[in-house]
């Protein structure tokens, strides 16, 4: 009772009376009126069914009807039995209804089930029509009920008899009808109960209360209690109060579950009607000014009382909606609404408010209640109870926090503010938890926003530093040493609020954890200094990640680590696989880095950059070229500062080797930059060999005044550069000292070779004070000698060439003046005898005039003769295309040792003539030709003729 008392009142429903529709032929705006004679209803399938009592329709005879009305409040009916109807039950998953009625007096009930969706005559279809008699003495149907998977219905006596029908209901050949239950009490009440592949029935008497386990054979039953209740009082809760069974008596209401009693709420009054609805309890109770009636026959002698109507919350606790009405016959639900008949034919329609509504009117009452935290509770099972969006139920979670937090109560205002996560800006809470003393809950409140994946990096800054601050070391190892699954903050940030913080140990496992590797490394060498634990790292990374950390980090490491980090790079270089990667050890080809990029590492590690630099040369044949100009560059500088001979020489013998193996000839330049640098005077002969630079060698002898050098360098050079003989004459020439030797073994050379003139031999050695006549003596006699020799075979050549010129210029002039007799007898080409017709030349040849068609390339030349009379007219093309060469020219005269023997060349070949070639026609000529031609056409006729 007291509970009951406490119970809050809200106004959850709005009421209304149904008024007749628009356009009906009734006058709108009046009340709805129902058929006279209503005696039974129920809904479902969209539609409020009625039964009544014996309806006339007009002079026809009388009949019971099941009426129908839609929404549209249009009545629709057909006869179901002659005398009356007593029961109906509306299945709410298929258009199937069963009804309980007579069809004459006396006691002989019928049940018939009908098919709303098929039509007999325009009347619903009945698929069926048993008698409802437990054995064989009837007695009065006192409830119905039907599972709705049509398998089951259960039928009800006054004289407690419970008729199970299993199978099709719709059909008799395939159900079985028994009777399930017998006892001298009335039934008031059926209800079945479908939980999984288990199906309970509820059965209430006026005494007591049973379960009847259908889904197993023989059909064991239990009895739940020993009290029960009047007709219409029980009914079957929803899925929200796990499917109890409701049982209302006078004194309290008790849920039931098939094998126990579950709560009870004192409400007291005498029930008259109980439905469950949405989550609701529905009551209809007796109003305390009327006198008490029969429980179970007490419905008819109630058309005068007032009665009352209860909505209650079972949940939440409260009262929905509370009201008086006139004799209610029963409380409806469809159509989204609840639908109150009473006894005078109107229907009242509960409409329930929307859920934003409910909530105003709770938050109306916990304002006048002051906040007190029960409201606030209740408000939050509302809102659950009636599937509150998200952000209605952040909003009361809020205002219950900002309750608690200004009433002191911190942990429990943050227990609230957790519930917002997601919907409430994080800071609006944070702001409020800042204060040192309030650090604890603000750490609760980041770790959960943390669980549910909703922090940033600032939050997890901050998180970090509530743990730091209450030094909670385990607390912050619970929060990084999570999965790699359940990772729900900002792995970056933590990182680094640990390493200011000085936990370095934790940031380096969350950096090794996540593959951080740069901060991995960072805190390794910054601040814990453990340079061994770093390499070591680095030696396990993907080739790629070490290969970069080991440019970034390689000079701490060189300087601390200089041994180590050595034989790391040469792996790194030439084959490297992570030192963990076990498995794929000689299966995938190992990666190597460009050696060259790592030589900065090795600044001020001399000793470690030639073993870095030598190990690379000799595993990595085609290593970058870097690597052998700095190795030469620290061969030559260690060779530079050697005091010992014995290591010096041997130094020398290794920096000649390596500019020898071949691998500097792209960066000559640069090789020769460095031995010169260093003086290295044997490298820079090899490279000036290699070079081909011979002028550069001889200048170096010279320098260093090595006389026979500078002969050798001739010997074996003068023959592709023949300059360097007239550049040793002109040294020679320049020196005080007596040089006759020399000098006389260079003059002999230019002399075989004829490489200077001899005036300019003069010129040359006229410099030297100490070279006299006698040096040059033999020299110019035996060159006057070749002159005089050379002079005498020119004049032999001209006196031949005038002597053919004149017997040419004979032979032409006889040609143009006397006739030319063939006495050939033999063809020039197949040396046979003449025959005609035959072709001759004025050369001498005579051929076949077949044998000329055969072999000739043109009717004008002789084909014997035309080879060389071609080889001299392409000389004469030759020397007219070269007449404009001055370029080539002037190159080779000024290249040439004799200039006037190239001069000469150019003007025998007629360079600086104007010449004509045979084939041009000279002006005046032409007459003469044309008369050869004919000349020779006629000797041709009078051979053929001939």
């Amino acid at each position: 009772m007291a509970a009951y008392l406490q119970w809050r009142r809200f106004v959850f429903f709005d009421r209304e009376t149904v008024k007749e529709p628009p356009g009906s032929d009734e006058a709108g705006g009046r009340p709805f009126a129902l058929p006279p004679g209503i005696s039974v209803c129920d809904s479902g399938r969209g539609n409020i069914v009625f039964g009544d009592i014996l309806h006339g329709g007009g002079a026809g005879p009388q009949a019971s009807q099941i009426w129908f009305l839609p929404r549209s409040l249009q009545l629709s009916s057909f006869q179901a039995y002659k005398l009356r109807v007593t029961h109906l039950y509306q299945l709410k998953q298929h258009n199937i209804l069963v009804s309980v009625g007579e069809d004459e007096e006396g006691i002989n009930p019928l049940v018939k089930v009908w098919n709303l969706e098929k039509r007999d005559g325009g009347n619903p279809l009945c698929t069926r029509i048993f008698p409802a008699i437990p054995g064989n003495k009837p007695t009065v149907v006192s409830c119905l009920t039907v599972h709705e998977n049509l398998n089951f219905m259960a039928i009800g006596f006054a004289d407690g008899s419970v008729v199970l029908i299993k199978g099709d209901i719709t059909r008799d050949r395939h159900s079985k009808t028994q009777i399930l239950h017998e006892g001298g009490y009335p039934v008031t009440g059926l209800a079945f109960r479908q939980s999984g592949k288990t199906t309970h029935l509820f059965v209430v008497t006026t005494e007591n209360i049973q379960s009847y386990m259908l889904s197993v054979k023989d059909y064991p039953h239990l009895e739940l209690d020993t009290h029960g209740c009047g007709l219409r009082c029980s009914s079957l809760s929803d899925p929200s109060q796990d499917l109890q069974f409701i049982v209302a008596g006078n004194e309290c209401v008790y849920l039931y579950q098939p094998d126990e009693r579950g709560p009870c709420f004192a409400f007291e009054g005498q029930k008259l009607i109980v439905h469950w609805y949405r989550g609701y309890l529905i009551i209809v109770s007796k109003d305390r000014k009327t006198s008490p009636k029969s429980e179970f026959t007490g419905n008819e002698a109630q058309n005068s009382d007032k009665q009352a109507l209860n909505i209650y919350d079972l949940c939440n606790k409260f009262i929905a909606y509370s009201s008086i009405f006139d004799d209610i016959v029963d409380v409806l639900a469809e159509w989204g609404s609840l639908y109150v008949l009473t006894r005078d034919g109107k229907i009242h329609v509960l409409q329930e408010k929307d859920t934003q509504t409910k909530l105003e009117a709770c938050k109306s009452g916990l304002l006048l209640m002051l906040f007190r935290k029960n409201l606030f509770e209740m408000a939050i099972n509302l809102a659950k109870s009636h599937h509150l969006d998200s952000d209605g139920l952040s909003e009361i979670f809020r205002q219950y926090g900002d309750h608690l937090y200004n009433k002191g109560n911190h942990d429990g205002a943050i227990q609230q503010y957790i519930r917002t996560i997601g919907k409430l800006e994080p800071s609006y809470v944070i702001r409020k938890f800042l204060d040192a003393q309030r650090i604890h809950n603000l750490t609760a409140y980041l770790q959960t926003l943390h669980l549910q994946s909703l922090a940033n990096a600032d939050h997890t800054t901050l998180l970090l530093n509530c743990y730091t601050k209450l030094k909670d070391s385990s607390k912050l190892e619970e929060f990084i040493k999570t999965s790699e699954s359940e990772v729900r903050f900002d792995v970056e940030t933590a990182i680094k609020v640990l390493r200011q913080a000085g936990y370095y140990s934790h940031a380096v496992y969350l950096a090794e954890k996540h593959a951080h590797h740069e901060w991995y490394l960072k805190i390794q060498l910054e601040d814990i200094k453990n340079y061994q634990e770093a390499l070591r790292y680095i030696g396990k990374l993907p080739f790629d990640q070490a290969e970069s950390n080991m440019k970034r980090y390689g000079k701490i490491l060189m300087h601390h680590v200089p041994n180590k980090t050595t034989e790391l790079l040469k792996i790194l270089c030439t084959d490297y696989r992570p030192s963990g990667d076990s498995e794929g050890h000689g299966v995938l080809e190992g990666k190597k880095a460009n050696s060259e990029e790592f030589i900065p590492v090795f600044a001020n590690n001399s000793r470690e950059l030639k073993a870095f630099l030598e190990h690379m040369t000799e595993v990595q044949a085609d290593s970058p070229q870097g690597v052998y100009d700095t190795l030469l560059e620290l061969r030559l500088q260690n060779w530079a500062h050697e005091q010992d001979e014995q290591v010096k020489e041997k130094l020398r013998s290794e920096a000649l080797a390596l500019l020898k193996s071949g691998r500097f000839k792209t960066v000559f330049d640069k090789a020769l930059v460095l031995c010169q640098m260093h003086n290295f005077k044997d490298g820079v002969l090899y490279l000036y060999e290699q070079g081909e630079l011979f002028q550069q060698i001889m200048h170096y002898h010279m320098q260093n005044e090595q006389y026979k050098k500078v002969i050798e360098v001739c010997e074996l050079y003068g023959d592709q550069e023949a300059c360097l003989w007239e550049q040793a004459l002109s040294y020679f020439a320049r020196k005080e000292e007596d040089c006759k030797e020399y000098i006389a073994a260079v003059l002999k050379h230019i002399e075989n070779k004829n490489l200077m003139p001899p005036l300019l031999v003069v010129q040359t050695l006229a410099h030297n004070s100490t070279a006299t006549l006698s040096v040059i003596k033999d020299y110019l006699v035996n060159k006057l000698q070749k002159q005089s020799r050379q002079i005498e075979q020119d004049e032999q050549r001209i006196k031949k060439y005038r002597e053919e010129t004149t017997r040419i210029r004979q032979e032409i002039e006889e040609l143009k003046s006397s006739p030319k007799i063939f006495q050939k007898t033999k063809c020039s080409i197949c040396t046979s005898a003449l025959e005609l017709p035959s072709v001759h030349f004025l050369c001498g040849h005579s051929f076949h005039q077949h044998c000329f068609e055969s072999y000739s390339e043109s009717d004008s030349e002789c084909p014997t003769c035309m080879p060389e009379n071609r080889k001299v007219m392409d000389m004469i093309r030759a020397q007219e295309q070269k007449r404009d060469l001055h370029d080539q020219f002037q190159h080779q005269l000024k290249c040439a040792n004799d200039g006037f023997s190239v001069v000469a060349d150019y003007f025998g070949r007629g360079v600086f003539n104007k010449l004509t070639l045979i084939t041009d026609l000279p002006p005046g000529k032409a007459a003469t030709t044309i008369e050869a031609g004919l000349q020779r056409e006629l000797l041709l006729h009078a051979k053929r003729s001939t």
